[in-house]
């Protein structure tokens, strides 16, 4: 869904994002932000979110999958309709992608082990927006709010 400005641009509103109104002007800032809490994507806005940074259209999706996974079906994953396909259509996914598929095993709802770990060990998981391409930029960024907020953090 968009929503037009005053400005005459458009801004795309999604789970992601709340729109609000403060001085007789939108804004437009994270979810996350307006309740407090980090919102995790669901398994349809995360496979939309990879597809758009890998620049693939459905049909080329399809097309990668050797029609096992059709545009409508990858359709109906992204907007929700389906919130649980099949292991056989995520492993396919994550080959196409080049994404965790236990990542994407989770978000669907399936039981993954777990493994029991000390409290002062690592937890080993990739960074959470490592499978978009970003720039060095935005790496050094990230880093930095990480130390950022390591360093917010009671000793």
């Amino acid at each position: 869904m968009f929503v037009k400005q005053p400005s005459s641009t458009l801004v795309e509103a999604s789970a992601w994002t709340k729109l609000e109104r403060s001085g007789g002007r939108r804004s437009c800032r994270p979810l996350s932000a307006a309740i407090g809490e980090t919102v995790k994507p669901t398994l349809g806005q995360y496979l939309a979110s990879i597809r758009h940074d890998r620049k693939m259209s459905l049909r080329a999706v399809e097309e990668a999958s050797e029609k096992e996974v059709s545009n409508a079906y990858l359709s109906q994953i992204e907007t929700g309709k389906i919130l649980q396909p099949s292991p056989n259509i995520l492993n396919t996914l994550s080959e196409i992608y080049k994404i965790d598929y236990v990542q994407l095993m989770d978000l669907a709802g399936y039981v993954s082990p777990t493994n029991a770990r000390d409290a002062n060990e690592r937890h080993g998981r990739v960074a959470t927006f490592a499978e978009h391409n970003l720039t060095p930029e935005e790496e050094s960024e990230l880093l930095h709010f990480l130390q950022f907020l390591r360093s917010k953090k009671p000793k």
